[in-house]
């Protein structure tokens, strides 16, 4: 079971019919993310594997997975909006645990990103769960 902020996307989600309404949104949760420090956008941050630029910082709190992210890209951008409401704040030993491709399949999203979204919406996963690990 997904964290409340993500089921709250689930919710909203199934009210819009269109992918390319799905697709605006996703945008939307991007554009109204917290900015990200550009102190913060160094080499240790950058996720490999995008073909945009991408970068997530962690924070841990009280054995609490935290992050901050950003991108280049709008469309990405919200992606990681999303990935934000599916991980943050999570115990740190349930981060590994969650299956973000069948959490991420209830929005649609494996089906309507391009191959080159996708891999990189993989290389974002895989981090967030390299950053829990360490």
């Amino acid at each position: 079971m997904a964290q409340a902020a993500f089921e709250e996307v689930v919710e909203d989600f199934e009210f819009l019919d269109d992918w390319e309404d799905r697709y605006r949104m996703v945008i939307e949760m991007g554009r109204a993310m917290a900015p990200m420090d550009d102190a913060l956008k160094v080499p240790a941050t950058k996720v490999d594997g995008c073909a945009s630029q991408v970068w997530l910082h962690p924070k841990i709190e009280d054995g609490r997975f935290h992050f901050q992210g950003d991108s280049d890209a709008m469309i990405v951008r919200g992606l990681i909006a999303v990935l934000h409401r599916l991980y943050d704040g999570l115990p740190l030993a349930d981060v590994g645990g969650v299956d973000a491709r069948a959490e991420l399949g209830r929005l649609g999203l494996n089906d309507h990103l391009s191959a080159q979204r996708s891999n990189g919406l993989r290389a974002m996963i895989e981090r967030i769960r390299l950053l829990a690990a360490d």
